[in-house]
C-alpha cells in the first residue's frame, strides 16, 4: 500500500471510529471488544460537554466496595437520544454496559447503555439508541429546531477519505494524532461537518439575517440576509462571514473569511484562510426534513471543490444542553491516557 492509500486509510479510519465512538476523541483507552455490565450507586455524577462523568460505588465478589468511573458521550450528544441532565443523581442505583479499561479493567468503563433500577432505559454513547420515537410535527420553514442523525455525520465523515487532496493535504492526513484534536481545547471541527454533528441545531430567521444555534461548543452563526459584502480577506473568525439570499424557499449562503483550523474540513484535514463554503438549506416536501447541501472549496488542500448532501430531522420540542464545554473536561482524556 502505498503512502497516499495509508493516509486516505488513516483518515478514513480514524473519522469513522471517533463518530462511531464519541465524536470527541478516540477510545483507544478502552476494550471495545469487550462489554461489561457493572452495578453500583452513584456517588458522583458531572452533566458536562463535551463527555458526562459519573462514578459508581460497586460491590466486588470478595464484599469490599469499589469506586468505577463511567466515561458517557456528550450532553449535546446525549440529550437528543433522551438522556438529560436530570436522567441521574447521585445515590440512583443502576447498571451499566459498556468497555472495560484496557490496562486496568477495574478504574473505568466507557458507558454505552445505562439502566436504572424501575427499568427505566438511558443511552450513554453517540452510538447507543434512542429512546425517542418518530413524530408526526411537520414544519412550514426552515426556522426551529432540527437534528441531524448519527448516520448522516458518519457518511460526511466517511466521504473525506474520498476527496481529492493536494500534497500538503496528504502530508497533513498522513501524520494524524487522535490526541491533536482540536476539540481537547473546545475548539468545534469546521463547518460543514459541524453542521452534521448529531445536536440540536435551532434557525431563527429575521428579515435581515438568519441566525443558527448549534449546540456544539458554543458554534453560533449568522447568516446576513442584508446585502453586505464580506469582509476583507484579513479580517477572520472559525465561523467565518456569512451572506445569504432567498431563491424561493431555499436560503442559499456563502461563507470566507475562515481561520486556518486544523480540523477546519474533517477531522484529519486541516482548512486555510482560502476556504470557501456555499451552503443550501429546503425544507423537504414532507416537512419533517431539512435537506443541507453544497459546496466546500479550499485550494491550499483541495485539488477540486467538493459537493455533498444530506437531511436533518425536525425535532421541534427538543432542547438545548445550555452547557459550555467545559475545557478541563475537554482535555481529561490526554490525562488519563498518559
Amino acid at each position: 500500500m502505498n503512502n497516499f492509500r495509508k493516509a486516505l486509510f488513516a483518515g478514513f479510519f480514524s473519522v469513522t471510529f471517533a463518530a462511531s465512538a464519541f465524536a470527541h476523541h478516540s477510545a483507544a483507552a478502552y476494550d471495545t471488544q469487550k462489554e461489561v455490565k457493572i452495578t453500583g450507586t452513584v456517588k458522583e455524577y458531572k452533566f458536562r460537554n463535551p463527555h458526562i462523568y459519573m462514578t459508581l460505588e460497586v460491590k466486588k465478589a470478595d464484599g469490599s466496595n469499589a469506586l468505577i468511573e463511567v466515561e458517557a458521550g456528550a450532553a449535546s450528544v446525549l440529550g437528543p437520544l433522551g438522556f438529560t441532565k436530570d436522567s441521574v443523581a447521585v445515590g440512583d442505583a443502576v447498571t451499566v454496559a459498556g468497555n472495560p479499561n484496557r490496562s486496568n479493567p477495574d478504574s473505568s468503563v466507557l458507558g454505552k447503555d445505562l439502566v436504572k433500577r424501575d427499568g427505566t432505559y438511558y443511552p450513554l454513547n453517540i452510538a447507543s439508541r434512542s429512546v425517542f420515537a418518530s413524530t408526526n410535527d411537520v414544519a412550514k420553514s426552515i426556522a426551529g429546531t432540527w437534528f441531524s442523525p448519527r448516520t448522516e455525520f458518519n457518511a460526511f465523515l466517511g466521504g473525506a477519505s474520498r476527496w481529492a487532496v493536494t500534497d500538503k493535504g496528504k502530508a497533513a492526513m498522513s501524520v494524524v494524532d487522535p490526541k491533536a484534536t482540536t476539540q481537547k481545547d473546545c475548539v468545534p471541527i469546521g463547518a460543514p461537518a459541524l453542521m452534521f454533528y448529531p445536536v440540536a441545531n435551532t434557525i431563527t430567521v429575521e428579515k435581515d439575517r438568519v441566525v443558527m444555534k448549534v449546540d456544539w461548543m458554543g458554534s453560533d452563526r449568522t447568516i446576513y440576509l442584508d446585502g453586505r459584502k464580506h469582509p476583507v480577506a484579513s479580517e477572520t473568525s472559525l465561523q467565518g462571514h456569512s451572506v445569504g439570499h432567498w431563491e424561493g424557499d431555499t436560503l442559499v449562503a456563502e461563507t470566507t473569511n475562515f481561520k486556518e483550523h486544523a480540523m477546519g474540513l474533517s477531522m484529519s484535514l486541516p482548512s486555510s484562510t482560502q476556504k470557501k463554503l456555499t451552503e443550501k438549506f429546503r425544507l423537504g416536501p414532507d416537512g419533517k426534513t431539512l435537506l443541507y447541501s453544497g459546496v466546500l472549496e479550499d485550494p491550499v488542500y483541495l485539488t477540486r471543490p467538493v459537493e455533498w448532501s444530506g437531511h436533518w430531522e425536525y425535532r421541534p420540542t427538543m432542547q438545548h444542553s445550555n452547557e459550555k464545554c467545559d475545557l478541563e473536561t475537554a482535555r481529561k482524556f490526554l490525562r488519563d491516557s498518559k
